[in-house]
């Protein structure tokens, strides 16, 4: 990195803070070169002809008139470049700023992008001084500085008063260069850099003579680069006769003997390159021209095309051979050298601006890679049941062109010993590691998931290392069949069990039959769908298809939230009348008829009771929203693996609510083995996927969940074409006088404590800010801890939420509609059913502490129109109730995941709504919910590619200048 120096803002005109951004913004800008360039300088004056402060220069600059355009003196400030280079950055994003100066600010962004990129040369300025300047350009470069010096403005050029006279303003393009050299030559000089170069030469900031030595020294560093000349190798093959035919009988060369063989050789050809007209010719024609002075490659040309020579020989020492010869035009190579070539050679060529360029003709590559294929003794057939008994081999393949080789063919390659080799009338590149790896016999074993899993993401790993893998065998057979299972349901389609008494939708077989193919298999998975769109229904049928099979028949153990056992029991006796049905909850649990028909149980009692569910033999394990275990580490998940079973499915609207390993608890729990340990799984995928550093990550991992996740939402064409439009809408509203000062008090006093604290004291108090200003944003008697009848004795218009909820409510109301309100917090629930009880709106508030049996007759009050308003705490709400008697969803405050607010909402949007939904969310403007709301925005993206955010925890990692701006209460203007 080239170290910047700190910049100040020029006087009179900054720096750039709020109250002085809107004048010098309206200043327009000029540069002045100077020799050297780096004390060039800008210079700030006012288009309206005020004077600005400490003005120091008059200048003749050039201001549209009309259609055409007319000289005009102005006074300036002029300022140093370094001074200047803030003021120019700000702006050019700054809305109204003037034309020159927005200008002059994008053409320093582009300077510091080029020399951020290292594309700065030494070089002797016109004056004689050490110079550093922008280069060498490339095509992309020169386009961008041509389309920039194209768009400046006429009143961007000027020249000082006393310089004017009769002279032409300066050309845009050169302009621009001076301007860009300068930035580099004042940015690429540290002030420890005399001392670290042992010379003051380009490295100090005062003008400095140079001797013969150091114009020799920049001469040798640009040559070639910055004056359009380059050099390239083109390498040429032995003849294909000469060298002779390999592979096409048993004698590797059958017209030559071995000496007259090794003595075939391949060739570097030197190659010229005028850069700016596209020219190349080959050395010795340009040598052959070398009395001439006319033409592209003149007498200079030629000096520095051996310069860029000489640089080369320094990066790959075989080309010195080249500079013993008066005309250096090419070398024979030896097979050592063509193979240095192939690889680091050819990489310290590119550094020095030497390309190295192979025939066409080679156009082939050995390839080595891994097949995974059941073992040589095991049957050829796919067996019914993938079982952890059923192992599978490794070997490793080579492969010229798409062609596997044999093995006899792979030795007769490692006995050539050469870097080419002649293969079928082509030539192929040997890497010598790629053929020591195909010739490696180390041998694995793997287990039927594992060798799924490897196959379908097409890598594992062996002896420690990451290797690409494909399947053999069978296993090929399975890999497709599992990546396109619609196709393998129209061979083989499946028709709904005769005791399912529905008529099951056309996703929701799809759905049923995939979940038989995969439970037939021995593999689990994960059914996905959006809330609404059926996973019970899918589930029971499931239940019923196996049934019909003695070899999977059994009990099915549904494992579920309290909140939804009556909701299970009552879909079960509707769509499968005459199933037995147990529920194991409650202190009279007992297992006595568990050994058919479904048994229900929640995740509390499941895991207290984990060693008596054990005892039995599951035909089938379901849970219900899985992301109850989407920790793998907690006890709930640990029991739940104990529990044996022949099948396993997780049901859950959201398998990713804030990062991929909540994705491979679920998965590894359903197919374990499948996505390997979990540490493994992060390092090959979820860090990758999660940070974008490996942008293949994410591919990968789709590769290979694909066929265990089956994902559909509402919006998908087909899914649920009978449902009604659904309709989104943020309400931003004001805080009141007391919510204001409540909220600043709040972030001003804890901030001071945060900033003294750290580690785990630190967390907790970030967590409690958000914690109170979301609070504060609902109600202040909320942040307060005050009872109902405190906090509405004290009066209305306290809190722009719940006067909003009151217009929103009447206007529902008065169309004689019913409303769900949702909000994470016991208490403001509370306080919004005592607010209503006092304007005499029938409403009910459920939540954690409700029982099953209550909750069961809320629904049933709300669903037949007795409540018209159904207040619900997010948790214990948010999933499991069909509540279509709803057209409006309110969403009070809003919750870290974006997932968690939709299967809130889908309470009312699904199967069996009739009425458009309304999802309304409040917010408070310029608080901290402002800006979740605009994190909820992009993480929802992320949902939809199955990634997430770290949630609420993430803001405790945030520095103490981001937390303050991040819950900053920013002013509204009105």
């Amino acid at each position: 990195m080239v170290p910047v120096p700190a910049v100040q803002a020029p006087a009179g005109f900054g720096p750039p803070s709020a109250d002085q951004a809107r004048r010098w913004a309206d200043c327009a800008a000029v540069f002045l070169p100077g020799d050297p360039p780096r004390s060039g300088r800008i210079a700030f004056w006012f288009p309206d002809g005020v004077t600005p402060p400490q003005a120091n220069e008059t200048l003749t600059v050039v201001r549209p008139h009309g259609t055409s355009a007319r000289r005009r003196e102005v006074r300036a400030n002029a300022v140093p470049l370094a001074q200047a280079l803030p003021v120019l950055v700000e702006a050019r994003r700054t809305p109204g700023a003037d034309p020159a100066a927005a200008f002059w600010g994008a053409a320093a962004v582009l300077a510091l992008h080029l020399v951020a990129r290292g594309k700065v040369l030494p070089g002797v300025s016109a004056g004689e001084f050490d110079a550093w300047r922008i280069g060498p350009y490339d095509d992309e470069d020169r386009q961008r500085l041509r389309a920039l010096a194209d768009a400046m403005p006429p009143e961007a050029r000027a020249v000082p008063l006393e310089a004017a006279g009769t002279l032409e303003l300066p050309q845009a393009e050169a302009l621009l260069r001076s301007f860009l050299d300068a930035v580099a030559d004042m940015l690429v000089r540290a002030p420890a850099g005399p001392a670290a170069a042992a010379d003051r030469a380009w490295t100090a900031p005062e003008p400095q003579a140079l001797t013969p030595r150091h114009r020799q020294w920049a001469a040798k560093v640009a040559a070639g680069l910055d004056t359009g000349i380059g050099v390239s190798l083109r390498i040429e093959l032995p003849d294909a006769d000469a060298f002779g035919q390999l592979l096409d009988g048993a004698d590797l060369h059958e017209a030559e003997d071995e000496d007259d063989w090794q003595e075939d050789r391949f060739r570097a050809v030197v190659q010229l390159h005028h850069l700016g007209e596209g020219q190349v010719a080959d050395a010795h024609e340009v040598w052959s021209r070398c009395g001439t002075t006319s033409g592209l490659f003149d007498a200079q040309a030629r000096s520095e095309a051996l310069l860029v020579i000489r640089r080369a020989a320094r990066a790959w020492e075989p080309l010195a051979r080249l500079l013993a010869t008066a005309a250096p035009a090419a070398m024979e190579l030896s097979d050592g050298e063509v193979g240095d070539l192939l690889g680091q050679g050819a990489a310290a060529l590119a550094a020095a601006g030497v390309a190295v360029h192979w025939p066409k003709a080679l156009v082939k590559q050995l390839l080595v890679r891994g097949v995974v294929e059941p073992a040589a003794k095991a049957a050829s057939d796919m067996p019914a049941l993938l079982s952890a008994d059923t192992l599978l081999d490794f070997r490793w393949e080579l492969t010229a062109g798409g062609r596997q080789l044999t093995a006899a063919e792979v030795t007769r390659i490692a006995e050539a010993q050469r870097p080419l080799v002649r293969l079928r009338d082509s030539w192929v590149l040997v890497d010598p590691q790629v053929l020591a790896r195909a010739q490696d016999r180390r041998s694995r074993q793997f287990t039927a998931v594992e060798a799924l899993g490897a196959v379908l993401a097409g890598r594992a790993e062996v002896g420690g290392e990451q290797v690409e893998v494909c399947a053999g065998g069978w296993l090929a057979e399975l890999k497709e069949r599992l990546a396109d299972p619609e196709a393998h349901a129209r061979r083989e389609p499946l028709v709904q069990p005769a005791a399912l008494n529905a008529v099951l939708r056309d996703y929701q077989l799809r759905g049923l039959s995939w979940m038989h193919q995969m439970t037939a298999l021995g593999l689990g998975g994960c059914l996905a769908d959006d809330m609404g769109l059926g996973k019970t229904i899918q589930l029971i049928g499931l239940h019923l298809l196996r049934q019909q099979d003695a070899a999977t028949t059994g009990p099915t153990l549904v494992v579920c939230p309290t909140s939804l056992l009556g909701n299970w029991a009552r879909e079960i006796e509707k769509f499968a009348p005459g199933t037995k049905v147990l529920r194991y909850h409650g202190s009279k649990r007992s297992l006595v008829g568990a050994d058919e028909g479904f048994v229900l149980t929640t995740y509390t009692t499941m895991r207290l009771h984990a060693p008596d569910l054990a005892a039995l033999s599951w035909g089938l394990v379901a849970c219900d929203e899985a992301q109850h275990v989407k920790n793998a580490a907690s006890a709930t998940a640990k029991a739940l693996r104990t529990l044996p079973a022949r099948a396993k499915i997780a049901l859950t609207g959201t398998p990713v609510e804030n990062n991929l390993a909540e994705l491979w608890a679920l998965l590894d729990w359903t197919t374990p083995g499948l996505l390997g340990s979990l540490k493994a799984f992060r390092d090959q995928y979820a860090r990758g996927a999660e940070s974008g550093k490996d942008p293949h990550a994410a591919g990968r991992l789709a590769a290979l969940i694909a066929p265990f996740l089956l994902r559909r939402k509402k919006s998908d064409p087909g899914i649920a074409p009978e449902l009604p439009p659904k309709q989104e809408t943020d309400h931003v509203v004001g805080l009141s006088k007391e919510q204001v000062a409540l909220y600043e008090a709040v972030v001003r006093e804890t901030l001071d404590k945060i900033r003294e604290s750290e580690g785990i004291a630190r967390r907790g108090l970030v967590l409690g800010l958000l914690s109170s200003l979301k609070a504060i944003c609902n109600h202040p008697g909320q942040f307060l801890k005050q009872d109902q009848a405190l906090a509405l004795a004290q009066g209305s218009g306290r809190s722009g939420k719940l006067e909003l909820l009151d217009e929103l409510l009447d206007t529902i109301l008065a169309e004689d509609r019913s409303a769900l309100v949702f909000t994470q917090y016991v208490t403001m629930g509370r306080l919004i059913e005592s607010h209503l009880a006092q304007r005499g709106i029938r409403a009910q508030f459920l939540h954690g502490g409700t029982t099953v049996a209550q909750r069961e007759e809320m629904v049933d009050r709300f669903q037949d129109g007795q409540v018209p308003v159904f207040l619900l705490s997010l948790k214990a709400g948010g999933t499991g109730l069909n509540l279509t008697r709803a057209g409006h969803v309110v969403h009070y405050d809003r919750w870290w995941n974006p997932a968690v607010e939709d299967q809130a909402s889908d309470r009312a949007y699904r199967i069996g709504q009739t009425q458009k939904v309304m999802v309304h969310r409040l917010i408070a403007e310029g608080t901290v919910e402002d800006r979740i709301a605009e994190l909820l925005a992009s993480k929802r993206a992320l949902a939809d590619a199955v990634l997430g955010g770290a949630g609420e925890e993430a803001f405790t990692e945030l520095s103490d200048a981001e937390l303050a701006a991040f819950v900053e209460l920013r002013r509204v203007r009105g």
